[in-house]
C-alpha cells in the first residue's frame, strides 16, 4: 500500500487520481482547497483509505497546518494538481495583475510550498508529481492565456532546479502535462475524459526513476519538448 498527497483532490483530475489510488488500495492524503460532493463521498466509501485535509496552496499556514493534520507517515508521491485558469482576455492593452499574483500564487509558488511542508516525510525513492502544461512549454506555437502559461513555464523551471537540489536525497521530482482533458477547464470537447488522463499520469509517475528526475513528459509517457 502506497501513502499519497494530492492537491486540487475537489475535483477534475486530482480527484480521479484520487479515486484510482483508492480502487489500487493506496491510502489518500486528499488536500482540497474546500472538500467537494464528490470528494466526501469517495472519503466515505473508501473504507478509511482517503483521509481529507483543507488545504489552500496560496496559503503558507494553511499549507502547513494540512500537511501536520495529515499525519507524519511517510509519502510516496505527492502530486501537486492544484491550479487556476487564469485571466483569459487579451491583456496587450492591460492586464488584470491580481489575477496573475493568485495564478503564481497558486501554480508556481503552491508546489513549492507543499514540497517544503511534506519534505521531512519524503524520502529515498519519494516523488513529487507536478501537473503543468503544454502551454508553459516554449515550443507550444500558441498565444493568449499568459499569466498561465507564464505560470506553468514557472513551474517547470522551478522544479528542474529543485530536481537537482533532491536528488542527492532519492527524491524524484516528475513534470507531466495531463492532456487536453474534459473538466471544467478544458471544456467538454477536450480530447481525453478525467479517467484516462488520471490513469497515465499514474503509470508516468510509477515509472519515474531518479535518473529521469526533472523531465517534462506527456501523460502517455511520451516526452515534451519545452
Amino acid at each position: 500500500m502506497a501513502t499519497v498527497a494530492i492537491t486540487g483532490a475537489a475535483r477534475g483530475i486530482g480527484l480521479e487520481i484520487a479515486a484510482q489510488h483508492v480502487a489500487a488500495g493506496d491510502h489518500v492524503l486528499a488536500l482540497p482547497r474546500k472538500a467537494s460532493p464528490a470528494l466526501e463521498a469517495l472519503a466515505a466509501s473508501s473504507g478509511g483509505l482517503l483521509t481529507i485535509h483543507e488545504c489552500d496552496v496560496a496559503d503558507d499556514a494553511s499549507v502547513r497546518a494540512a500537511a501536520a493534520a495529515s499525519g507524519d507517515g511517510a509519502i510516496d508521491i505527492v502530486y501537486n494538481v492544484a491550479g487556476v485558469t487564469g485571466p483569459i482576455a487579451n491583456e496587450l492593452e492591460g492586464a488584470d495583475w491580481a489575477a496573475w499574483n493568485e495564478a503564481f500564487s497558486i501554480m508556481v509558488q503552491g508546489p513549492l510550498r507543499v514540497l517544503q511542508a511534506f519534505l521531512p516525510r519524503l524520502g529515498e525513492g519519494s516523488k513529487v508529481i507536478n501537473v503543468t502544461s503544454q502551454l508553459g512549454a516554449s515550443t507550444w506555437p500558441m498565444g493568449g492565456m499568459y499569466a498561465y502559461a507564464s505560470a506553468k513555464a514557472a513551474l517547470n523551471r522551478l522544479m528542474r532546479s529543485v530536481a537537482i537540489d533532491l536528488k542527492a536525497k532519492g527524491v524524484i521530482i516528475g513534470l507531466v502535462h495531463p492532456g487536453w482533458v474534459q473538466t471544467d477547464m478544458g471544456g467538454p470537447h477536450a480530447e481525453i475524459t478525467p479517467s484516462e488522463s488520471a490513469a497515465g499520469i499514474r503509470k508516468v509517475a510509477a515509472d519515474w526513476t531518479l535518473e529521469t528526475s526533472g523531465d517534462f513528459l506527456k501523460w502517455n509517457g511520451e516526452n515534451h519538448a519545452w
